[in-house]
């Protein structure tokens, strides 16, 4: 046996293995897909039937509670555990969420089709603002964000500090297409949420120190930038008129096709670090980027920011924005409340009355 072995071409073992191999993981991942499908329509439909059986009488919808414990017990004697009175009540309340609107959920000759798993639906239901909600399911699916991810997201009120970084049009975008970088702007959130590297608010820190905690975490500050972006360098050196400069942090994004200096900075930003940045800008553009790539885009990530400041500095045309960043999740409620007085603000401006 031994000997017939040693007479195997190896080229022939190992090409077969590269064409066999990644067809199993294919396989394996569509039938764990098509696992999570069917379990998320049968709960939808089930969610239905138990909402139309609630609505054919007062007298049914009196004694519902009892209804769903008779069926939970029945349910789990002929199929097992996983249908407990909670689960019912969920698919139920699956059903009025998403029963409301076609976004994620469309009806094709009467059946309807979901784009991710129940766990991440257990997520989305408790969101309750709509546009907020078909945001998530629409970054959850073009992301492929896995239950933690969209957690993580949500928590980190991602949907809120895009708004903020945007005008009316674009809030109301964001519900219907998810966030579609386009240009330098679809990429920039105020605030940056950097909770994930470890340093706490109140501590004593340098730029050296949060630019290495960042580096350790490079996969998850990658994630909280937004789409699109690669890692090419830190610390990037470069020389002009024989003297040494050095950029924080070198990106580029596939999508804009550009690249991304970004610039760390532990106190307030004040004109010297936004000359800086212009100047690192030009450089890039003059001597770095090649004629098919777009102009570079620099960020200034900092403790605080001055958008007045900004906007007498830097020329209106100039691909630098400032950003400023959180060592911790922010507060949600504070921000879906600046989110409403920012959409009312822009309602209030175009005459209409506000509701």
């Amino acid at each position: 046996m031994a000997k017939n072995k040693e007479n195997v071409p190896a080229k022939a073992v190992e090409s077969l293995f590269n064409k066999i191999s990644p067809l199993i993981t294919q396989s394996r991942k569509m039938i764990a897909t098509t696992i999570n499908t069917a379990e998320v329509c049968t709960k939808f439909k089930i969610g239905q039937y138990i909402v139309e059986n609630e609505q054919k009488g007062k007298s049914r919808a009196a004694y519902g509670k009892q209804v769903l414990f008779h069926l939970s017990a029945r349910l789990i004697e002929k199929h097992g555990e996983g249908w407990s009175v909670e689960t019912l009540t969920l698919c139920r309340k699956f059903f009025n969420v998403y029963s409301n609107f076609v976004n994620g959920v469309y009806e094709i000759e009467g059946e309807y089709k979901f784009t991710l798993s129940w766990s991440h639906y257990l997520v989305l239901m408790r969101i309750k603002n709509d546009d907020e909600r078909r945001f998530y399911e629409i970054e959850a699916t073009s992301g492929n964000w896995s239950v933690r991810e969209l957690q993580r997201q949500y928590g980190s009120s991602l949907y809120e500090r895009l708004a903020l970084s945007r005008d009316k049009e674009q809030v109301a975008r964001l519900s219907r297409v998810g966030n579609v970088v386009e240009k330098p702007e679809d990429i920039i959130k105020n605030p940056v949420t950097l909770e994930f590297v470890g340093l706490k608010p109140d501590a004593s820190y340098s730029e050296s120190n949060l630019e290495s905690a960042i580096i350790n975490k490079l996969q998850e500050f990658l994630l909280e930038l937004g789409k699109g972006f690669l890692f090419e360098a830190r610390q990037k050196r470069f020389s002009f008129d024989e003297d040494d400069y050095y950029v924080d942090l070198v990106l580029y994004n596939r999508l804009l096709q550009c690249y991304v200096l970004v610039d760390l900075k532990v106190d307030k930003l004040t004109h010297q670090d936004l000359g800086q940045m212009q100047m690192y800008v030009n450089y890039y553009d003059r001597y770095v980027k090649q004629d098919f790539e777009k102009p570079t885009i620099g960020i200034l990530l900092c403790k605080e920011k001055k958008d007045t400041l900004v906007k007498l500095t830097l020329p209106e045309n100039a691909n630098i924005y400032a950003s400023a960043y959180e060592l911790y999740l922010p507060d949600k409620k504070l921000l879906q409340a600046k989110v409403k007085e920012w959409v009312n603000e822009f309602e209030t401006q175009d005459g209409r009355e506000v509701t």
